[in-house]
């Protein structure tokens, strides 16, 4: 019994100190893209195939605000995802 004590105070005296705690990082896989900025409709693709050379420069003056606003949306995603 006394050799039994003995062996048993090691064990005993383990489970009264701190237990120890180890920072894991595991790579998880999730998308960066939640959602993608709704992709505009622009006058040039609207325009008729016999449309005057006028009014193809009107429709592409017309467009190069909503390129210009959509693509700094598609950039500003795709930072968030670096």
């Amino acid at each position: 019994m006394k050799y039994l004590l003995l062996a048993a105070l090691p064990l005993l005296t383990a489970c009264g100190s701190a237990p120890v705690v180890q920072e894991v990082k595991v790579p998880v896989y999730r998308s960066c893209v939640a959602a993608a900025p709704a992709r505009p409709t622009f006058a040039t693709r609207i325009l008729a195939l016999d449309a005057s050379d006028g009014e193809k420069v009107l429709a592409i003056a017309r467009d190069i605000p909503l390129h210009l606003k959509y693509e700094a949306a598609l950039e500003a995603v795709v930072a968030g995802c670096l």
